[in-house]
């Protein structure tokens, strides 16, 4: 038997319920300790110690750690990431674990239970941040996780499990500073590929560099050595506060994740002809920002109502386009321009693309049908145009 799932959790409902749910999802329903409970009083006391105010607590806590005065902000393997580690450690430790950084700058927290050789449970999230994130965002899945365990240690019953359990504090998943996801668990994965190592940073530092300046030493071995073999897991959960209205609209604490949607980021650079604002004519112009403004447009619309956009049935199926019609999203979030000046027709607009979808097949269609219409588009406007993919994630249904 295996699992293998997130949990999504809606902030306008009990922690503790949720808490609840995942520790027996550990306890009942994997079957993964043995023995009696103490008495319900004393049970539910410490639970809502444990899992309640002291889970809060640290979820506060580990929101003070940032990078930037005023919001939350931590990056892969930023000063703040590195203090986070150190709480996060110190917590895994309070709850009887072993622990240990890898050389992709993960956090493990692991416990054998009574046979060690055993496919192990794993649980856990990320520990880095998108930028002005909420205090929810990864750090709840990893710190349920350790709550959980430590009302095992409590109760006398971290020693009982029937199989090994190991918490992972992942280094990146939002792809921030070196806009390429999922470094951390894609590393565990054993689907990082080895020039993931030389992406640099708007800085010029490279991955390799930024774990080096940590003391951590990779190499391209190492690297690979990372990967868990499948056979060793016996499966992974993960708590996750939703970061979404849905559960909090149909009144539910929890929902359980049903697939994973692919991911492609697009950086998309429009030029035009620079000009004076005030004595190029309109009819003249060969406007970068009024092109750029048409991309974004159409790309809402492609988004929001893509069946509009394959009514003929090319590139696409009738499973295809029910999952576009429900699970595709897209978002420009950075817009920039050059020489940004409020007098000056400009001669660039740079902009990126988020586009997602559960099926992959759907989200290649959708990518196809945007940039020939994206391409349409600036050959109309005479700009010239140049979509480049930074950064592809498949679905896992």
């Amino acid at each position: 038997m295996s699992i293998s799932g997130i949990l999504l959790f809606s902030p306008s409902f009990s922690l503790l319920f949720s808490f609840y749910f995942l520790l027996s999802t550990f306890a009942a329903a994997a079957s993964i300790y043995t023995g009696s409970s103490d008495k319900e009083g004393k049970t539910r006391s410490l639970y809502s110690e444990i899992l309640r105010d002291e889970a809060v607590s640290r979820l506060n806590e580990l929101g003070k750690v940032s990078d930037s005065d005023g919001y939350l902000e931590r990056t892969f393997m930023s000063p703040a990431s590195v203090r986070a580690g150190v709480l996060i450690r110190e917590w895994m430790e309070d709850a009887g674990l072993r622990t240990w950084v890898d050389s992709m700058g993960n956090l493990h927290g692991r416990v054998e239970g009574i046979n060690a050789s055993a496919q192990a449970l794993l649980i856990g999230s990320h520990l880095d941040t998108v930028v002005d994130a909420g205090i929810f965002d990864g750090s709840l899945g990893i710190i349920s996780a350790i709550s959980a365990l430590k009302v095992l240690k409590s109760n006398g019953k971290l020693g009982e499990l029937k199989r090994p359990i190991e918490v992972i504090a992942f280094s990146d998943e939002e792809g921030v500073r070196f806009q390429s996801t999922f470094l951390g668990s894609a590393a565990v994965a054993g689907v990082l590929p080895v020039t993931a190592l030389k992406i640099s940073d708007k800085s010029g530092v490279t991955v390799q560099d930024a774990l080096k300046g940590n003391s951590i030493e990779i190499t391209e071995e190492s690297l690979l050595e990372l990967k868990y073999d499948p056979a060793s897991v016996w499966g992974y959960v993960e708590l996750h506060i939703e970061q979404g209205p849905v559960l909090e609209w149909v009144g539910f604490p929890l929902g359980v994740v049903k697939g994973i949607a692919g991911q492609t980021r697009l950086k998309v650079t429009v030029r035009g002809s620079q000009g004076h604002a005030g004595t190029v004519p309109m009819s003249l112009r060969r406007d970068p920002m009024a092109a750029a403004a048409e991309l974004i447009v159409l790309l809402e619309s492609l988004c929001k109502h893509p069946l509009d956009f394959f009514s003929d049935g090319t590139n696409s199926n009738e499973f295809t386009m029910e999952s576009l019609s429900t699970s595709l999203v897209c978002t420009v979030g950075e817009i920039s321009t050059w020489p940004s000046a409020s007098n000056v027709i400009p001669r660039q607009v740079t902009f990126t693309v988020d586009l997602r979808a559960i099926d992959d097949v759907g989200r290649e269609a959708v990518l196809y049908e945007l940039s020939n219409r994206m391409y349409q588009i600036c050959d109309r406007r005479s700009v010239s145009c140049i979509i480049e993919r930074k950064n592809d994630r498949g679905d896992s249904g």
